[in-house]
């Protein structure tokens, strides 16, 4: 028989192991189809590792990456699952292969009773071997991706798990698949450290990274779905709390679980990069490469939003004629967005770019006369195609939401992280609470995939 483990909420931090997670006799039958389906719980965007965001020595060899090496990453849910998680692990980026020789999940050891990512222990009692088509080990070609096989572990809602991941021989080369803007403390040790209750050997060193881990999917209920949000660093959280989880989309989720039991189904994938862009790759590749990936790939995906266009005004020259062709190309980009998107019969929502307008130049380079005009008529383009045939099904305004009522190119003061472009915490807030909830429920079944924009 298979042990599975039922996670309750934080009753207390003395108790954790007994309060949060009981093992229960489960049969070997897998998730049946009548019961539920797979939707994304977490997920993080696939980048090509940056030279300055590989792991630090000694787990940087001279020709490999991660030899020997124990990754153990927290992450925070989003839905629950009823009976059974699986997760993915990416090699998308790497041009060798990827070789797992063992991995586990485990419930997170909360440390002085919070409830926080970036943990390194773990409780014990809940861990639990991960297999690939009933192996221990897999080996993922460069560019591939691998899902694994079903574990037996009911998860609550906003849960803190942990991801260990061994390399007994590393990843050969540097070319590895990552996401850097995590927020959130990852830890490396040598050996095989995927049963250790905590990381203790003198070589264990911390990263504010994720490694190879790109989603973790929950067998819910078949009425639970996500909303996946293609987006910026303002979306990834740049200004938020390292461990702190209150990005937008956090705080967001937060929220849909206060509401009614069609809300508390929806799950948040955070598919957004700092420094993403619509048209050219840049800090991993652009929107218009990725949608199939990021989108259009992952299970029961049930609603999309675009948050993005701040990067490609920003990064283009700052004269008209060079705003006008980024206008005209960022028109047509969010076009061919929706077309891809609706084809599936997903509704996208539409945000409007979020001021940047500072009195220090230096501070904020994107902060010119000429690009708030493009920012001011790509927000009137994404307003005005809300409810054409083929355009976005409903509008998130965080313009309007965040700027400053004084002057309306800057964001409100005391939402600034202080660079005139990311949000602190308080203004991260101020984005999930003027969220538009009441458009889940509008578009609960689907839009039509054809679409003929004659606009």
């Amino acid at each position: 028989m298979l042990f599975s483990k039922v996670l309750h909420p934080l009753l207390a931090s003395a108790c954790l192991a007994n309060a949060l997670v009981t093992r229960q006799e489960r049969s070997h039958n897998a998730p049946s189809p009548k019961d539920g389906h797979w939707v994304d719980t977490w997920v993080s965007m696939p980048q090509l590792t940056e030279p300055a965001n590989l792991p630090p020595a000694p787990y940087n060899g001279s020709n490999s990456v991660f030899p020997n090496t124990t990754i153990r990453q927290t992450i925070k849910t989003t839905i629950g699952a009823s009976s059974h998680i699986r997760l993915r692990i990416s090699n998308a980026f790497g041009l060798t292969e990827l070789p797992i020789t063992a991995a586990s999940v485990a419930l997170a050891r909360a440390e002085a009773g919070q409830n926080k990512t970036g943990a390194s222990g773990i409780e014990l009692s809940t861990s639990q071997g991960i297999t690939f088509s009933n192996n221990a080990s897999i080996t993922i070609p460069p560019g591939a991706l691998a899902i694994s096989d079903p574990i037996p572990l009911s998860v609550q809602a906003i849960q803190i798990l942990s991801i260990s991941l061994y390399l007994a021989s590393g990843q050969q080369g540097f070319a590895i698949t990552s996401h850097p803007g995590s927020r959130t403390t990852s830890w490396l040790s040598f050996g095989d450290q995927t049963s250790a209750a905590n990381f203790t050997d003198a070589s264990t060193q911390s990263t504010a990274h994720w490694y190879l881990i790109s989603a973790l999917e929950a067998w819910s209920p078949r009425n639970s779905k996500s909303l996946v949000i293609v987006g910026d660093s303002i979306t990834d959280g740049r200004g938020s709390t390292t461990n702190g989880n209150d990005r937008w989309p956090d705080q967001l989720f937060s929220r849909l679980q206060s509401g009614n039991a069609n809300l508390k189904s929806i799950a948040i994938s955070n598919q957004a990069a700092g420094g993403n862009r619509i048209l050219a790759d840049g800090l991993g590749p652009s929107a218009l490469s990725r949608i199939e990936r990021d989108v259009l790939a992952h299970p029961n995906a049930g609603y999309a939003l675009i948050f993005e266009g701040v990067n490609d005004i920003g990064t283009a020259v700052s004269t008209p004629e060079a705003q006008e062709a980024v206008y005209n190309r960022l028109v047509q980009g969010y076009k061919q967005i929706l077309s891809r998107i609706h084809a599936d019969g997903i509704p996208v929502f539409g945000a409007t770019i979020t001021p940047f307008g500072c009195l220090n130049s230096t501070l904020q380079a994107y902060s010119t006369p000429q690009r708030e005009v493009t920012r001011s008529r790509i927000n009137e383009f994404i307003r005005n195609s809300v409810g054409k045939q083929g355009g976005f099904e409903a509008l998130v305004d965080f313009d309007r939401i965040v700027r400053d009522p004084t002057n309306e190119t800057r964001l409100r003061p005391d939402l600034d992280s202080g660079d005139c472009l990311h949000l602190n915490p308080k203004g991260y807030k101020t984005m999930a609470e003027g969220f538009p909830v009441e458009v889940f429920a509008r578009f609960r079944d689907g839009v039509s995939g054809f679409v003929w924009m004659r606009w």
